[in-house]
């Protein structure tokens, strides 16, 4: 008797002998693997608001970078009085005397009244200097609160109880108004009173009076986390192999923390961008002649009855960046955390 194998004859052969396929051949582009970070590049590439905002963000920076660039190819600097020099830009009261703050085709935004200053390089080099100490302030706010809630939050006791009390203190502190108390404090310590404080002084003092009291959000978020994140099984799996405490914080907890840093971070910044034009704007933070987003509000309210034109540009700028910045956030936490949506 025949086996119906044997009876199929080799056709039947042929089609049970299995065949090797080639080597990547029929894989399924969609079944490849991605890491965390490339499921939230891809989420965040969907978002077209945070795609727009992303864009917007870096084209304020960018010209914050280019500004002596883009004032060379423009031929005006923000400190030149041109309204001064050059007769019939300015009327008898100092204010613009074409339409508009002066607009023009030599003087693209208008002039400033009474100093006869341009615009357009005011704004372009204002917008340089908030930029700058708004980015050095954050980066340190990050950092202090970082380390301080990550010991806090990870060895407890009465570690995390004096540090809760410390930033509990510092938290009882009026911020606006300890900034313009302590603001003129500071820079006194450093040059007298009968002479001219340098601008990189105050670029300091402003530093640090704006990261003393402003690390604490960041700390409490993190410590907050930590304590959840230290029961976990694979830190206590960490303490069983003999992992000192300083590889858990840094290879265990802090990697597993990137994403509230983060989100954080990107509301901190116009945040603080805002605070350094309040000082400007109060008489506390950049003075004549640096330029400054908040000296140019400053400006603005003096002369808004004569000259209304001259806050626009300003005012447009920061609204535009803090709103652009704070879609950027809520894309990056949506990207980060899906079940997070708006």
């Amino acid at each position: 008797m025949t086996s119906p194998t044997q009876a199929a004859g080799p056709t039947a052969d042929a089609a049970t002998v299995p065949t090797t396929p080639e080597k990547g051949a029929g894989k399924d582009p969609s079944l490849t693997g991605r890491s965390p970070g490339q499921l939230m590049w891809l989420r965040f590439k969907r978002d077209r608001t945070g795609v727009i905002s992303a864009f917007v963000v870096l084209f304020f920076f960018a010209i914050a970078a280019l500004a002596p660039v883009i004032s060379s190819l423009y031929g005006k600097d923000p400190y030149t009085l041109y309204g001064q020099e050059q007769a019939g830009l300015l009327d008898d009261f100092g204010d613009p005397t074409g339409p508009n703050g002066g607009m023009s085709g030599d003087f693209w935004f208008g002039l400033e009244p009474n100093l006869g200053r341009d615009v357009f390089t005011q704004l372009l080099y204002g917008m340089r200097t908030s930029l700058y100490i708004s980015v050095v302030v954050t980066v340190l706010l990050v950092i202090t609160g970082v380390i301080i809630g990550l010991v806090g939050g990870y060895y407890g006791g009465r570690v995390d109880y004096w540090l809760g009390r410390v930033t509990d203190f510092l938290l009882a502190f009026p911020s606006q108004l300890f900034f313009i108390a302590t603001m003129p404090v500071i820079t006194a310590v450093f040059v007298s009173p009968q002479d001219e404080t340098p601008t990189y002084v105050r670029a300091l003092a402003i530093v640090f009076v704006l990261w003393f009291l402003g690390w604490m959000g960041m700390s409490r978020l993190v410590r907050s986390s930590t304590l959840s994140l230290r029961e976990r099984e694979f830190v206590e799996a960490a303490k069983v192999s003999g992992a000192s405490p300083w590889r858990i914080i840094r290879k265990e907890l802090l990697p597993n923390l990137v994403t509230p840093i983060l989100v954080q971070a990107t509301y901190l910044l116009p945040s603080t961008i805002l605070s350094v034009a309040f000082l400007s704007y109060v008489g506390v933070g950049f003075v004549e002649p640096t330029p400054d987003w908040g000296r140019m509000f400053s400006i603005a309210g003096r002369i808004y009855e004569t000259n209304p034109t001259y806050m626009y540009f300003p005012g447009i700028a920061m609204v535009i960046f803090v709103v652009a910045f704070n879609l950027l956030g809520d894309s990056v936490r949506d990207a980060f955390d899906p079940k997070s949506g708006r």
